[in-house]
Parts: C-alpha cells; sequence; structure tokens
C-alpha cells in the first residue's frame, strides 16, 4: 500500500491495496486508519465495491448506521447503504442531494452525536462540475490568533436544523475549539448548516462572529479539491474537516453510494 499526501493541507491518495478484499483487521486496515488519521481525507482511485463490500470496509471507521434523513432507495438488505445521486425517474429523484451546488458544512451536525466518518464510493460522475471540495479543520485552528483562541474558549454553537423533524429536544450544541477523540489534534468546528446562534452572545454578534469563523476555516490555503471519477471511493473525517460541493448540469448523470458513520466530536 502507498500513501501519497496531495500537497494540500489534508487529503492523501492511497494505492496499492483492494478494498473489496480487504479483512477487516490486519496490517493494511491498521495503516489506512493511521493515514486516515493523518491527512482527514483518503482517496482510494478505481475501486469497485459492491453495497456489502463497502458497509465492510466501513467499519474500518466505525459502525455504519441507516442514515437518519436520506431515506430514498433503502435496500432492505443493505440499509446503511444510502444513494446519491441527480437522476431522476418517474418525475422522482432515485436519491439525494440532486445536482445544485452544496456551501460547506458538516454533515449532521444538527444531532447530538454528529456524523464522524463518511464514505463515498462513486459509481458515475459528470464530466464537467461536482467537484468536492475540503478544508482543513486542524490547519483552520493551528491559524487562529491567540486573542481568539480565548475568545472562543468555552464557547458553543447551538445548530438548529431547516426541518424540524431532524431536531432533538433540546437541540444539540458543539464546542467550537475541540480536540480529536481518535489523533487528539486540536481543530475549529463551525458549519454554517444548521448554525443558529452561540449562546451568552447577542445575535449580531453571534452570526459576526461565525461569520467570521467560517470565512477563516475555509480560506484557500487549507482546501483540498477532487474532481471524481468513476469507480473510485474516498473517506473524510466529519469533524476535522469542512466539505462543499460544485453545482452540475441536470443533464449529467451522478451516482454514489454513502455509508455513514456517528460519533463524538471532541475527547
Amino acid at each position: 500500500m502507498e500513501v501519497t499526501a496531495t500537497g494540500a493541507a489534508l487529503g492523501a491518495r492511497v494505492t496499492g491495496v483492494d478494498l473489496a478484499k480487504l479483512p477487516p483487521t490486519g496490517a493494511g486496515g491498521t495503516g489506512i486508519r493511521e493515514a486516515f488519521l493523518e491527512y482527514s481525507v483518503l482517496l482510494f482511485p478505481d475501486q469497485t465495491l459492491s453495497k456489502q463490500e463497502q458497509v465492510r470496509f466501513s467499519t474500518l471507521f466505525g459502525s455504519p448506521v441507516v442514515h437518519p434523513t436520506n431515506t430514498r432507495d433503502r435496500d432492505a438488505e443493505v440499509p446503511e447503504v444510502t444513494l446519491i445521486s441527480n437522476i431522476v425517474q418517474d418525475g422522482e429523484p432515485i436519491g439525494a442531494l440532486g445536482n445544485r451546488e452544496l456551501e460547506f458544512h458538516a454533515d449532521l451536525v444538527f444531532l447530538h452525536v454528529p456524523g464522524s466518518v463518511s464514505v463515498l464510493h462513486c459509481l458515475a460522475a459528470p464530466d464537467s462540475g461536482g467537484d468536492t471540495y475540503w478544508s482543513s479543520n486542524c490547519a483552520a485552528r493551528d491559524a487562529l490568533s491567540s486573542e481568539m483562541v480565548a475568545r472562543l474558549q468555552d464557547r458553543q454553537v447551538v445548530y438548529i436544523h431547516r426541518n424540524p423533524s431532524y431536531n432533538p429536544d433540546p437541540p444539540a450544541r458543539h464546542p467550537l475549539l475541540c480536540r480529536h477523540p481518535e489523533s487528539k489534534r486540536d481543530f475549529l468546528f463551525v458549519s454554517p448548516s444548521s448554525a443558529d446562534s452561540i449562546p451568552g452572545m447577542g445575535n449580531e454578534e453571534s452570526r459576526a462572529l461565525l461569520d467570521e469563523l467560517l470565512d477563516h476555516a475555509t480560506q484557500e490555503q487549507f482546501v483540498w479539491c477532487h474532481r471524481w471519477c468513476p469507480v473510485g471511493v474516498v473517506v473524510w473525517d466529519n469533524r476535522s474537516t469542512l466539505h462543499r460541493r460544485d453545482g452540475f448540469g441536470a443533464e449529467h448523470r451522478r451516482i454514489m453510494h454513502r455509508t455513514q458513520m456517528l460519533g463524538p466530536l471532541t475527547a
């Protein structure tokens, strides 16, 4: 197995391993786990997995769950796999997320136990558009001034999804400054998706700070872009990264299988 860093603030390409045949325990899995904690995003090109094989591979990073919100095309035999697609059949989308642009965010941040790791297996990709970008929350934390760190210490953000049925009672709160539960690296955590307020601050001050932190966290120097090719797998850490997607033309086909793990945000 060979791990090659992208040269950006995060991300690495992993070759020389067949994920479909990778045993759930052993040196290969250990090496992948170590690379994942170091680089936060791993690209495995030229990989073809069945749904069952994807679920088995995903167990390297936790316990795959039935996605809390994406319910289209749920396979009764493999419910942990969610279909991501813009394809419409008989007037109905066959999968989630369509073809629109998606802004930087962390997945399932409105839950008390949010997304920890996501695995995306690409089966079909647009000829242009639909690129995905990841930003490093660890690099963003390292670049904060000491004054900003002091300002953020012990501060939390309340996250409320626009769909009321998704929200727990009481709403989820997550700290702005976190320590990764496995790598022990410090990172900044702020997701504009569902971010409602910072307790102890007025609305204007809270919103201004959230916007400032998002601008900081998604600076070009912290970002890596991936142009998708069919039959490839990407794994990313939903705690130490944010991600976004370019929009693409509705005439293009995009088909992906996703597995999702949940876990604690901070040590």
